[in-house]
């Protein structure tokens, strides 16, 4: 089955994603941090061919750019760091220092400005398109930051398997939601934590 938001296909870069979607604009932050797979451990980003292609799909990163090497370690950094901010939704460490020094470096490098609409709304905005990666980093910290704005952020969660992480969109009613997928990791939780009481018992 292929997965699908609001009943309309998966833009491309999104296509690792089968459930739990975040709206846009923040299921590119979640497809992004999703380019990790700590349970299947693949990483989009470990690869120069296949992370220029997904970078440029995304359009976070237009593939005639160089320095490609640099940036997809700072890619790479910025996703952990995108990762703990998730974590702090369902009561995850702090960022570290080194985890925010990242998130600084991207701030200080991206070229942000200040627009107004015609209909009055004014906007911070980075970039023109698909160029420098700063620039589109920093574009994915405005979409959190209009997402802890109305709220949306606070649904954006980690799995609670350690061995899982998997960035997804709590829609729950009670808010509550704690795995990726209960079919999975919640129930090889569930099963892990049950024998471990058993034995402990035993």
């Amino acid at each position: 089955m292929t997965a699908s938001l609001i009943g309309m296909p998966l833009p491309s870069w999104a296509s690792h994603l089968e459930h739990k979607l975040a709206p846009p604009p923040l299921l590119l932050v979640q497809a992004f941090v999703n380019t990790l797979d700590l349970d299947l451990h693949t990483d989009v980003l470990a690869h120069a061919d296949e992370a220029r292609a997904w970078l440029a799909d995304a359009g976070l990163r237009d593939p005639g750019q160089p320095d490609l090497a640099a940036d997809l370690q700072l890619a790479r950094a910025f996703r952990e760091s995108l990762r703990t901010m998730i974590g702090r939704n369902t009561g995850g460490p702090p960022l570290t220092e080194a985890e925010l020094q990242i998130l600084r470096q991207v701030t200080a490098e991206a070229a942000a400005r200040v627009e107004v609409t015609a209909e009055g709304q004014v906007r911070l905005e980075t970039g023109d398109g698909p160029g420098r990666l700063a620039d589109s980093l920093a574009g994915l910290l405005l979409t959190i930051r209009d997402a802890q704005a109305d709220a949306s952020w606070d649904r954006m969660k980690l799995c609670g398997n350690p061995d899982c992480r998997w960035a997804f969109y709590d829609r729950s009613h009670s808010r509550q939601g704690a795995w990726c997928d209960m079919a999975s990791c919640g129930n090889r939780l569930k099963n892990r934590s049950l024998r471990a009481r058993r034995a402990q018992a035993s």
